[in-house]
């Protein structure tokens, strides 16, 4: 079973809207490392934590705090790919592959649908969770379990319009049936204090809030 909140200690901070919300504010001082998306570096600094390490092309990193926390710096060029994608690679490079992020949502929609999807990805290489101000955000690519509370509000979104879901424990169960929208899979609810969700193939992101 997949809890709402996994104890997982390394974060990874992007350069979203910055939390406010106590629990991932909470996750952000209880970590034992927080790699940050440069753009982030002001913000995580503004409360009075300082990062491990700071990744990503740097283009949003003052002189003066490239000067300062000159140690903490992991420059990496590369324009394929976002700053996000930047720090989880180099955190599974460092042998951290159960990762928090933190950050990745709010601003420009474009670049929150872009983070979200992304977690498909990722886990094919680290145990991962997307915490925001108002949930958590996991990625399944097969039949999972996952930990709730009597009338939470769940979503899922399909990336894979072919996959087949039969959801046990929710509101409203699907049993064979395939959500070729995102918003098909939208605001569900929990019955009681777990649900399963199956699928046949195919790669799904589990949004279930606080």
């Amino acid at each position: 079973m997949i809890p709402l909140l996994q104890g997982f200690s390394t974060i990874i901070l992007a350069d979203g809207s910055f939390p406010k919300h106590q629990i991932p504010v909470s996750c952000l001082k209880k970590s034992e490392r927080i790699i940050v998306c440069d753009g982030a570096t002001k913000s995580l600094l503004k409360i009075g934590i300082e990062p491990d390490y700071i990744v990503g092309d740097l283009d949003s990193l003052s002189e003066s705090l490239k000067k300062k926390y000159v140690k903490y710096l992991r420059y990496n060029p590369d324009q394929e790919i976002n700053d996000l994608t930047k720090a989880v690679h180099f955190s599974v490079e460092n042998g951290w592959n159960e990762l928090s992020i933190l950050g990745a949502t709010g601003k420009r929609e474009d670049h929150t649908l872009g983070n979200i999807s992304l977690l498909t990805e990722y886990m094919n290489i680290a145990k991962i969770q997307m915490i925001t101000d108002f949930g958590v955000f996991v990625p399944m690519s097969c039949s999972t379990i996952f930990e709730s509370f009597p009338r939470q509000q769940i979503s899922l979104f399909s990336l894979t319009p072919e996959t087949k879901f039969t959801i046990k424990g929710l509101k409203y169960p699907l049993d064979g049936r395939s959500l070729s929208s995102w918003w098909q899979g939208t605001l569900n609810e929990a019955d009681g204090n777990s649900f399963e969700v199956q699928i046949d193939k195919g790669k799904v992101i589990v949004f279930r809030a606080f």
